[in-house]
Formats: C-alpha cells, sequence, structure tokens
C-alpha cells in the first residue's frame, strides 16, 4: 500500500493551523469530526471531548484500538499584571525558552480572540545589562498584548480574564525538500495519519480482520488522554505519536519509531516484534527505539487497569516540544506500518 507523505503533510498543515491547547479541543476535534463524516465514517465524542470512530470487522469477538491526540501544548492567563501584561500557566511539558520571542492568541470565555507575544519581561538589552543570565521562569516570562493597554483595568475591559487559553502560532511550513516545519507535530502530524490511513481503506474497500476503534483523544499533554472508552473487547492497543529524536536516539525524520520502551517501562513485547515484522515483510522504513522522559495515550491507558497488549509508533520528529520538523518519508513509513498493521493477524 503506497501512502502520499505530501498529502498527509496538507493535512497536517490545516490541522495545526488550527488552536487547541488541551482542555479547549472543541474546534479541532469539529474538524476531523467533519473530514471523517465526509469519508462515510460516523463517530462520536466522549464525555471528555474525545471523538471515537468504529470500523467494524470479521472478527467482532476481539477488538483494536488506535489513537492519536490532537491536543497540544499551550498556555493559560494567570495573572493580568497592574502594567498590563499577562502571567502564564503553563499547559503541557514546555520549557519557557521554547516559547520566548513566540506570537501567540489569547482567547476570552466569550470568544473574542486577541494576538500577543511571549517575552521575557527583562527583553531589552538597552534596559537590562544582564538580559542573558535571566531565569526563563513564570515570574519572568509574560505575554505583550497586541492592544493599546497599560493597567490591569484597560486589560479587563478587552474581556481578558484569569483562566482564558493561550495557544502558540504554529508557523507551519512545507518545504520543497520534502520537510514540514511548525509547532504541534506533535501530535497532529499523527491524526493526518490515521485520517489518510481511514481514507484508504474507505478507498479500497479493505475489510480489517478485526472491529477498530480509533480515538482522536484530547488530554493526552497532561496525561490522561486515552485512559478511557476501552471496550472490553479491545485486546491490542496501539499509540500513534511522535518519535522522539536526540542525541543517543535511533529515530531520525525519515522513517516510523517503533518504541521500546519509555519513562513508564517497556511496551509489550510481542506486539513490538510484530510490529518489527510488518515492517520488515513490508519494506517499511523503521528504526526502534527508546525514549526516556516521555508517555503517551498508550502508557496512559495502561496505569488506568486496562488489560491490553500496548505498543507506541510514530513519525520521527526533531526538536520535540520546540519547533518541531519531519519529512513526508516519516508520514508514510508511518502510514504504511499502521495500515499493515491493521490488516495483519493478531499476535496469540
Amino acid at each position: 500500500m503506497n501512502f502520499d507523505g505530501k498529502q498527509i503533510m496538507e493535512v497536517t498543515k490545516e490541522l495545526v493551523s488550527i488552536s487547541s491547547p488541551s482542555g479547549n479541543t472543541d474546534e479541532v476535534i469539529s474538524f476531523v469530526e467533519d473530514t471523517l463524516e465526509k469519508l462515510g465514517v460516523k463517530s462520536y465524542r466522549n464525555n471528555k471531548g474525545g471523538l471515537i470512530a468504529t470500523i467494524k470487522g470479521q472478527d467482532d469477538t476481539k477488538h483494536r484500538m488506535v489513537t492519536a491526540h490532537v491536543d497540544t501544548l499551550g498556555a493559560m492567563v494567570k495573572e493580568i499584571k497592574p502594567d498590563g501584561r499577562l502571567k502564564l500557566s503553563m499547559i503541557g511539558g514546555f520549557r519557557w525558552n521554547a516559547v520566548e520571542g513566540e506570537y501567540c492568541e489569547i482567547e476570552t470565555s466569550s470568544g473574542k480572540r486577541y494576538s500577543g507575544t511571549i517575552l521575557l519581561h527583562q527583553t531589552s538589552v538597552h534596559v537590562y545589562k544582564n538580559n542573558g543570565e535571566i531565569k526563563r521562569d513564570d515570574v519572568n516570562m509574560e505575554v505583550r498584548l497586541d492592544e493599546r493597554v497599560s493597567s490591569k483595568e484597560d486589560v479587563e475591559k478587552l474581556g481578558i480574564e484569569v483562566g482564558d487559553f493561550i495557544s502558540f502560532d504554529p508557523r507551519v511550513q512545507i518545504t520543497e525538500s520534502g520537510f514540514i516545519k511548525s509547532r504541534h507535530l506533535d501530535d497532529k502530524a499523527s491524526v493526518a495519519i490515521l485520517i489518510d490511513v481511514i481514507k484508504k481503506m474507505k478507498e479500497q474497500s479493505a475489510d480489517l480482520p478485526y472491529t477498530t476503534h480509533f480515538l482522536i483523544s484530547n488530554n493526552e499533554e497532561i496525561g490522561y488522554g486515552g485512559n478511557s472508552n476501552i471496550p472490553e473487547e479491545t485486546t491490542e492497543y496501539l499509540a500513534v505519536d511522535m518519535g522522539a529524536i536526540g542525541d543517543g536516539q535511533a529515530t531520525d525524520e525519515y522513517t516510523a519509531s517503533i518504541c521500546a520502551k519509555d519513562s513508564s517501562g517497556p511496551y509489550h513485547y510481542r506486539l513490538r516484534k510484530q510490529l518489527v515484522a510488518i515492517a520488515e515483510e513490508n519494506k517499511i522504513g523503521y528504526k526502534v527505539d527508546i525514549y526516556p522522559y516521555y508517555g503517551s495515550d498508550a502508557s496512559a491507558a495502561i496505569r488506568a487497569g486496562a488489560d491490553v497488549k500496548h505498543a507506541l509508533i510514530g513519525p520521527g520528529v526533531d526538536a520535540s516540544h520546540a519547533f518541531e520538523r519531519t519529512h513526508a518519508d516519516a508520514l508514510k513509513h508511518t502510514a504504511s506500518l499502521v495500515y499493515h498493521y491493521l490488516t495483519a493477524k493478531m499476535i496469540d
């Protein structure tokens, strides 16, 4: 089965262009919901706001679940300062230096949106001699609003208040050399992969061996996106999420990454070996890797007590939780691995 990485990148571009920090994902969930509807796939939302679609298979006594998450890193308004700047509270695990200087958007509870920039309070080197030595933390980082405000009262008149969501500008670009670089490829690239896999299944009238549930989770970045709504018949659970790249890592931007272990411990050994065998049999580019500071929807499900064989795969993504990048090849290899896994027999 041939997948077009460039086509997956275009869907990824649409997804990352929709703001969806954990806790505020209705708009992007609606986008995925509408996309699946056009493919003839019905879905429903769980109480947490995630989206679940089911394709019935030949065997309805054993089920598979596949997840990818559509929520992203972000922030909330923690405090309105006396000078009209905003203090922030993080959503998800990133470092302030990763978003310093980034454009952002503040969404009020009434739906109004305002632009701003995330800055160190002591940004001006013409005023603050020790600018480079100041710690980037909750105390010193703030949002400069693109509005004529100079007091807390000015900001409040705009309708901005504590608890309003702040999203980061993705700055998405697709290059002629086959890369997509953007914030939030974690994990919207994987959501685009699942959409493309489902599309191929519909086009090919693929008859799945087992009933398969696709969960687009919306709380993964805060630890509990895929830990519920797992039918009793589910015996295998596959999370599709980014592969982490860095010193000592095998993962690259051109292949599918198969995770052997992350901070939650080892993934199911026999299921991991089956994924490797599927990749080799179908000439799919892959790397097996360990992610030392990482958790997934699959590990969240295990922690919640799900009695399943769990696995984690995904496209290799550089600079995770910062300004990320991957290549069309990683997207197509991962899509192919997901497709061939879902059309294969389960392990004993």
